[in-house]
């Protein structure tokens, strides 16, 4: 019954610093590989973890156990990416070795947060965390902050957060409004760490990596990335100008109506952002010579999501009386039902096209 020793490096270091292709299978392969990763980084505790998971199985070979080390990597943003390549080399795995049970070795609780990936998959009999050990003084106590304060992981979260609320009291001060700077710095250290919850940083970093490729390959995506970028940049200020006239206006009888005031106003810039980049694609696609599949169903569904949403804000801000009438139409529930049916009839389009295309492929 053969065991698996799973090593997790799920941020990558094994590639970025020392350019090893994982997964890594065997003693002598990952042996290799931790000497390598120790060489180009000597502080990095990956290259513990590997030795930990190495010392591992030379104890279970020596209690005659059927046993296999590997070394897994996923990715440097971390995240859904790195894990998504974690679970996909695994998988490869488990099929060309078939092992009944792992062990999971990891440096921390980061590495070890694929675990409910590995259980999805196999039993997992035991956690092994290797902990470097170092002496409990001051000047190690030191060392440890300072070498996680250069970790751009912990410094970016840790000192944005600082650093903004510091910049605005200065500002507040400067300007001679002491009184409004615990309210600005709150608000902006709110806004800050909703940005961060729900991920937010890691579209725009995506959007970025995206667009970059886009430039460095020649591709019209780029240019389609820009001009998205200033229709929405327009319909954001047109949508929080026309919440401030509903505000203004008395016209509003909650938070409910000002948010559809500025859906209202904003979303067909949106939608046209979003066909846009959705085109350039498929530009790209279809000058690459490769099969645009799905890629077609994308601006309809667009089209349709608008559509749905442009309704559903008119139809509310009509019976609520801010606005006075429904385009078109004067019956309200004629509107909006007319509505999701050429949004469904749209959306049906796109598919129909996205099938068709994948089948003549």
């Amino acid at each position: 019954m053969r065991t698996l020793i799973i090593c997790i490096d799920r941020d990558n270091d094994l590639g970025e610093k020392a350019g090893i292709v994982s997964p890594i299978i065997g003693r002598a392969a990952n042996l290799d590989a931790a000497i390598k990763l120790g060489s180009a980084d000597p502080e990095d505790s990956d290259t513990n973890t590997i030795f930990g998971g190495i010392n591992l199985y030379d104890e279970l070979i020596a209690e005659k156990n059927d046993v296999e080390i590997i070394s897994i990597a996923g990715d440097k943003k971390v995240g859904i990416t790195a894990d998504k390549k974690i679970s996909e080399q695994l998988d490869k795995i488990l099929e060309q070795l078939k092992p009944q049970r792992a062990i999971l070795v990891s440096d921390g609780a980061e590495d070890e947060s694929v675990l409910p990936i590995i259980q999805s998959r196999i039993k997992v009999d035991s956690v092994r965390r290797v902990i470097v050990k170092q002496h409990e003084n001051l000047e190690s106590t030191y060392y440890i902050i300072k070498q996680a304060f250069n970790d751009p992981k912990i410094s970016h979260t840790f000192f944005m957060p600082i650093g903004l609320a510091f910049m605005i009291y200065a500002i507040s001060l400067y300007a001679g409004y002491p009184e409004v700077a615990v309210i600005a710095i709150t608000g902006a250290i709110g806004i800050y760490m909703l940005f961060r919850g729900t991920g937010l940083d890691d579209a725009l970093s995506d959007l970025y990596a995206s667009m970059m490729n886009s430039l460095n390959g020649a591709k019209i995506t780029f240019v389609m990335y820009l001009a998205a970028i200033i229709l929405s940049l327009i319909g954001t200020t047109q949508g929080l100008i026309e919440l401030w006239n509903y505000y203004n206006q008395g016209i509003w009888s909650g938070m409910l109506i000002l948010l559809m005031g500025y859906v209202n106003a904003s979303i067909w810039w949106y939608v046209t952002a979003g066909i846009l980049i959705s085109a350039g694609k498929i530009v790209d696609i279809r000058l690459n010579n490769e099969e645009i599949g799905k890629h077609w169903a994308h601006p309809f569904f667009i089209m349709a999501a608008g559509i749905l949403f442009w309704a559903g804000s008119t139809y509310i801000l009509v019976i609520s009386e801010a606005l006075n009438s429904y385009p078109v139409m004067e019956n309200g529930r004629q509107f909006l039902l007319s509505t999701v049916l050429g949004a469904i009839v749209i959306a049906t389009i796109g598919a129909r096209l996205s099938i068709k295309s994948h089948k003549a492929t």
